[in-house]
């Protein structure tokens, strides 16, 4: 027995790093997984290696600023699986620079994936959701959207303190339809989003002297899209090595 047997779920940013993660382990768990992104050769390739270990998913293109992509995400999970149960907004990029060096194109397009994606995909959700009688939704907000580091993007902490807000707005207007929303906040984590300057800094900024794994995150988003988490909604997890403790 998987802990999300029958269970389906949709997974943006799967394609690689933090989400290709969930995606595996949620295909372990017995949950029918669609996952989407716009690295299509990389999306496709997770989705060969969870179907020849046994799991069900389907990869869709998926860019997450774009309503018509959320929209046919969640239309093939409902025609090809029946229903949808969970949504994890995982999909993220990061900048650079100081807030004044920060261009207002670059505000918008970080905006556009990290919080606007987050919206529609949750816009969406919600309606099959409401027909399946509950679901979960469980939203990648960052340690940064708590307590900014000193180097911290101040773009990238605005876009993921409006994740954590957004999913306690959501997590409180949509109990009444069994939908819960929670915000996962990671530390550092060794992705392909860590840069090498952030490597070197972790000593000074993580008590446990180290970046988090992937699979360390994703059993926490694990807990959160199963039932054992089922009196848990609008709440913060946060999973980042003691930084935000400081």
């Amino acid at each position: 027995m998987g802990r999300l047997d029958g269970k389906v779920a949709i997974i943006s940013g799967g394609a690689r790093g933090q989400g290709a993660t969930e995606a595996r382990m949620f295909a372990r768990e017995g949950a029918k997984v669609v996952f989407g992104d716009i690295l299509d050769d990389e999306g496709r390739k997770v989705e060969a290696e969870i179907q020849e270990l046994g799991g069900e998913a389907t990869y869709v293109h998926l860019d997450v600023t774009r309503e018509a992509d959320w929209q046919a995400a969640v239309d093939r999970a409902v025609s090809t699986y029946g229903k949808l149960d969970l949504l994890v907004n995982d999909a993220a990029i990061v900048a650079q620079g100081s807030i004044e060096d920060i261009t207002e194109e670059a505000w918008d397009r970080l905006m556009a994936v990290n919080l606007k994606g987050v919206f529609l995909g949750t816009k969406h959700a919600i309606p099959e959701m409401r027909k399946a009688g509950g679901g979960s939704i469980i939203n990648i907000s960052s340690g940064a959207g708590i307590a900014p580091a000193g180097n911290t993007v101040a773009s990238y902490s605005a876009s993921k303190g409006g994740v954590r807000l957004f999913s306690k707005a959501t997590a409180i207007q949509h109990a009444k339809d069994k939908i819960r929303c929670n915000s996962v906040h990671p530390g550092p984590v060794e992705t392909a989003m860590l840069s090498e300057e952030g490597r070197g800094t972790l000593m000074d900024r993580v008590p446990l002297g180290r970046a988090g794994k992937p699979e360390e995150i994703a059993y926490e988003v694990l807990y959160l899209a199963s039932d054992e988490s089922s009196f848990v909604t609008g709440s913060e997890l946060v999973i980042d090595g003691g930084r935000t403790a400081q």
